[in-house]
Order: C-alpha cells, then structure tokens, then sequence
C-alpha cells in the first residue's frame, strides 16, 4: 500500500523500550510511572459493588452525574472555583485521552503550540497529528525554573495555546503562584488557550499547594485542565481521568470526545463517585508518597548520585555525573543490562535531546522495591560503571 504518515518521525516511546528491557533482563523496575502495589481493597470492593448492581452497560456521554458532582465539589474545596457539573466537566479515559481531546478539539493546522520541555511525550505527536506546530520552550537543570520572557518571545500570531504540566513530570518542579500569575497574565494578553496537565494534584510535598489553573479565574475561563484517577489512586490500568473546562471550550471538547470514545467505564465511575465523598482518600497522598521520596533519598544518601528532592509527582531526578560521562540514554542502558535497575533518561523529553546526566526514577513502589534498588545504586562509581 502507498500512503503518508501522519507521524513519520515517531518511534516506541522511551517507556516501551525500558518497560520491554526491565521484564527482558530481569530488572527492578524504576522506570514506568506506575505503584507496584495494591489499590485500596475498599475502591475494588466498590468497583464489584458497582459490577453486581448492574452498572455495566454504556454510561454517559459525558461521565456519571454523581462523579461529577464530587469532582466539582473537590475541586472547589481545594481551589475555590465553581465548575457547573452540568456543562463544564467530562470524564475521560485516563488523561491521555483527556489530552488528546482537548487538542484535537482546538488545534487546526499551523497553529502553533507552545510545550515547556522536557515534556511528556504525547502533546507533541498529538500537536503534529492536526496539522500544528510545536514551540518548545525548554527548561533548565537543575532548578527547570520557567523563563517567562523566553515564552513571551516564543510567540507568534499563530500560538494558539501554551501546555504546561504542573506538578511537572519529569523534573517534579511546582509551579509556583506566580508563574501562574505570569502564565495567565500571558495567555490573556495574547489571546491564548492554555491546557493544564495536573495528573499529579494530589502529590505535593513539603507543605506546599498545588496552584492549580483552577484557582486564578481569567486563566480558568481559557484552560482545559486534565486529571487522572489512576495517578491518584494506584490504578493507572483502570485508565480513568476527566477534564475540566469553562462551557465554550467544554462544548468543544465533548464533540470529539462522543466520537472518540464516546463514554468510559461504568461502574469505576460509580465506584469513583462514592469514594471522593471521604476527602482523606485524596488528601493523604502528599504524605503516603513524601515517605517514599524521603525514603529513597536516605537510603542513597551515600552513593555518588546528586539529587534535588522532587517537589511533587512521584518522580525523582538523579544526576549521575559524578559516576559516568556517558550521555544519559547510554547511561540508562548500561544500568539496566549490566547492573539491574530500569530507570528513565531525561534528554529524550528535551528540545535537541540536551543532555544535563540525569535520570528520573519512580519512588511509587513498595519499600522493599526501593531498598533492593537503593542497594545497586549506593555500590555505583567510576570505577564499577
């Protein structure tokens, strides 16, 4: 057959590939975002609950009525903006989809997309696949702080919108009050949309807050926000997410949504819907994966990597100069075959595939996962790479 890619450049992504090696070679497993432990037994329990009630035929188009009523009031709770559950929210299949759709929903082509990099690795391809083009703006080690000015430089009289991811995977930088000032600040004076990726809400450390888009109204009244019960909730399998949007972009939204999957599953969102009603199911997760972090960071506190702690998402960036001058793919590479622990190179989510000698790890494993791991890492030196 003869036709053109709509995607020519894309290869298996960098998760497939360390996914693929980590089960091949028989390696723990840093790499993938994803807890290699249960889900509550209380949400499953709801789940069949829902199952056995009969809620398993199409739901609708837009989500559960009762999900999305206790989205809104969490939502309100903690940002203090009111989203109409009616007209403004939609429930997705995981945040990818939510993503993909809020896209395809407002980019034609030759729009022109703005991405802070790194950045994670599905805005771009899906940018591409209706016809936009991406502007990167990339971020710095070791702080990946935002160059606001480089942003305002990047514009054009075709950006049509900016994309942020905050907390920011792979760095795990919070967006501070006043880079939501300055981003929104940005997106109004240019006439921008903005689509706020923020599938790690609930995973922010040290006693600060999640400056959601949420919070700070001209900049709600033009974003899309993205979310993920399975980051949430340790089940990232169930694919489960939602988006929420100001009515005229939510509109929009849901006529791509209703041909793309059109509902998603029934009774997690029956289940989901009871669960949000007890606040501590969400709210504890700042402390459960803080542990962790801390925990990991002690117990390789001795070894030759460099570590700023992540300050949200449950990601932790490790600069390996101090072990190896290889770049960071090769690095990575060498770590999984030779020495057994699978973890992320960072140039591949970077503009030019820049190099700072970084790799990111996942800490949501169990403790022992993490002391297994932490014992191949602490016996890492020049002399042993």
């Amino acid at each position: 057959m003869t036709f053109t890619s709509k995607l020519p450049e894309i290869t298996p992504s960098i998760f497939s590939v360390m996914g693929k090696m980590a089960v091949d070679y028989n390696a723990i497993n840093l790499s993938q975002g994803f807890p290699n432990f249960p889900s509550d037994p209380a949400l499953i329990a709801l789940v069949d609950k829902a199952m056995q009630n009969g809620f398993n035929q199409y739901a609708p188009m837009a989500g559960v009525m009762e999900l999305r009523k206790e989205i809104v009031k969490m939502v309100y709770k903690q940002h203090s903006h009111q989203y109409n559950p009616e007209t403004e929210i939609t429930i997705t299949a995981g945040a990818t989809q939510a993503i993909f759709t809020a896209i395809a929903s407002v980019i034609k082509k030759d729009d022109e997309v703005i991405i802070l990099t790194p950045a994670y690795d599905c805005y771009a391809p899906t940018i591409e696949i209706f016809g936009g083009k991406v502007v990167p703006v990339q971020l710095y080690a070791p702080d990946y702080d935002v160059n606001w000015e480089a942003v305002k430089e990047s514009l054009s009289s075709k950006t049509k919108m900016i994309i942020i991811n905050n907390p920011h995977n792979p760095s795990g930088k919070l967006f501070s009050e006043e880079d939501m000032e300055r981003l929104s600040e940005i997106a109004n004076d240019n006439e921008l949309l903005v689509l706020s990726d923020e599938v790690y809400e609930h995973i922010v450390f040290d006693k600060k807050e999640h400056q959601s888009a949420a919070r700070f109204p001209d900049l709600a009244s033009r974003t899309f926000i993205t979310a993920s019960f399975g980051k949430t909730f340790h089940n990232t399998g169930w694919k489960m997410g939602y988006c929420l949007a100001p009515e005229i972009l939510m509109n929009e939204f849901q006529k791509v949504h209703q041909f793309n999957v059109f509902c998603v599953n029934h009774p997690i969102q029956k289940a989901l819907a009871t669960y949000l009603k007890t606040p501590e199911n969400y709210k504890q997760l700042s402390g459960f994966y803080q542990q962790k972090r801390d925990l990991f960071l002690r117990l390789i506190k001795d070894s030759k990597f460099k570590a700023i702690p992540s300050g949200g998402t449950y990601f932790q960036l490790l600069d390996y100069s101090g072990i190896s001058d290889l770049g960071d793919v090769d690095f990575a590479e060498r770590l999984l075959k030779t020495h057994g622990v699978a973890t992320i190179p960072t140039s591949v989510f970077n503009v030019g595939n820049l190099d700072f000698k970084q790799i990111r790890v996942c800490f949501a494993k169990t403790n022992e996962t993490l002391e297994e791991a932490a014992k191949i890492l602490n016996k890492l030196s020049e002399s042993t790479f």
